[in-house]
């Protein structure tokens, strides 16, 4: 079972998700000014770069994003029909999908998403989906069948939490979030430029709307106002949860320091990994992709050669897991296991790793193996990189 901590820690709030004593998961929001990613703007288009299909949109504040001239989903924030082309100085509906990383502007949007805890409402595809991880074929379609009956002019995306959800909470959710798309197109035509028409949670609510219900333990903080703030979204959101929140009061052991939040943040932004084993990762993030190397180390086993090498790069498949979900990694990670000669040993090696990825809530596919044995992931790029949000963290602290 897993724990949501958050607490404050050097001007920023830090959410952690435990399991038992190990850190699945670190989030950091500077408090005056939280993501971007997830808002919805009225921009204007500033660029329009054909030679990459591109507009850059400025969305307020001279914060530009990058929106694909492919996106056929752009709403004008004036009402009128779209005719399929983008102009100097059109004033758009646009949301943020993902945000800013290191020089690459925040990737805009004109299919808006509204995310629940059970759906994602969407603007521009209109067919239903389903989480990959629902298997049952039987329920999916009795789902389908009622939501075919519900979705008007939107598209409706099914997450894993309405598996497990009583059917009155599933209607009673899709409802606000049809009321809060409809509000935000109708209300953009009486706002001004630059206005943000929806605002998206903070990361630590949005960490407890996004947890699998049947995963969490409790919600635990020592800071009154956040315990306040979770209280209220609870009470309004998720009132099944409302039990899990916890006010923990220490004034001589405050949260980050019974977890540990400067060791966990050390080891977590370290680019050395060391293993049981002996064995170690070197994590290298570069501009275009991030890279990770497995060596032996001091591994001293007295196995042969074959299993020695089998054993280290099992457990470096699982600490990979752990590390690329832990750091927030993702676009291309490239990662150099130690050379096995065997195919079958590849495959073996590639199948576990395949395993370990797909209980990474962000979706993440194990590609192929080089010819030169390099194995190749990749990783849906969402939030920053852990490396760039406590970067990030320094620079307000030095202002």
């Amino acid at each position: 079972m897993n724990k949501l901590i958050i607490t404050r820690w050097n001007g920023c709030i830090i959410t952690l998700l435990q399991s038992g004593k190990e850190t699945l998961q670190i989030d950091i929001e500077p408090e005056e000014s939280h993501s971007f990613l997830g808002n919805i703007y009225i921009g204007k288009v500033n660029n329009i770069v054909k030679n990459i299909n591109a507009a850059f949109v400025d969305i307020g504040n001279g914060q530009m994003g990058y929106l694909s001239l492919g996106d056929s989903s752009v709403h004008f924030a004036d009402g009128r029909m779209s005719d399929g082309k983008l102009r100097q100085g059109d004033e758009i509906v646009v949301q943020v999908e993902r945000d800013a990383v290191k020089t690459k502007a925040p990737v805009l949007t004109g299919n808006l998403n509204i995310t629940g805890r059970y759906f994602v409402l969407t603007s521009g595809k209109k067919q239903i989906g389903f989480s990959a991880k629902i298997q049952d074929s039987g329920w999916k379609q009795q789902m389908k069948d009622y939501l075919e009956g519900e979705k008007e002019d939107w598209g409706i995306i099914v997450r894993t939490n309405a598996y497990s959800a009583p059917m009155d909470s599933l209607k009673e959710e899709l409802q606000l979030l049809k009321g809060r798309l409809t509000d935000i197109l109708t209300h953009a035509g009486h706002r001004t430029c630059y206005s943000m028409l929806y605002g998206s949670t903070p990361s630590y609510l949005s960490g407890l709307r996004d947890s699998f219900q049947s995963s969490l333990e409790s919600v635990v903080t020592d800071e009154k106002d956040i315990y306040d703030a979770i209280k209220e979204y609870l009470s309004e959101h998720q009132q099944e949860d409302l039990h899990l929140l916890n006010y923990y009061e220490d004034s001589l052991l405050p949260l980050k320091k019974l977890y540990r939040i400067e060791k966990t943040m050390s080891e977590a932004l370290g680019k050395k990994v060391w293993m049981k084993s002996g064995g170690y990762l070197v994590i290298e993030p570069t501009e275009a992709l991030v890279v990770i190397d497995v060596n032996t180390g001091k591994y001293s086993g007295k196995k042969a050669l074959r299993e020695t090498i089998m054993k280290i790069n099992l457990e470096a498949a699982e600490e990979i897991g752990h590390q690329i979900r832990l750091r927030n990694l993702s676009g291309i990670i490239v990662i150099d296991f130690i050379d096995m000669e065997r195919e079958e040993d590849k495959k073996f090696l590639l199948k576990r790793l395949e395993e370990i990825v797909s209980k990474d809530p962000v979706k993440t596919t194990v590609v192929e193996i080089t010819k030169l044995n390099l194995v190749e992931i990749t990783r849906k790029k969402i939030r920053k990189p852990l490396c760039e949000q406590a970067l990030q963290m320094k620079e307000k602290i030095s202002l």
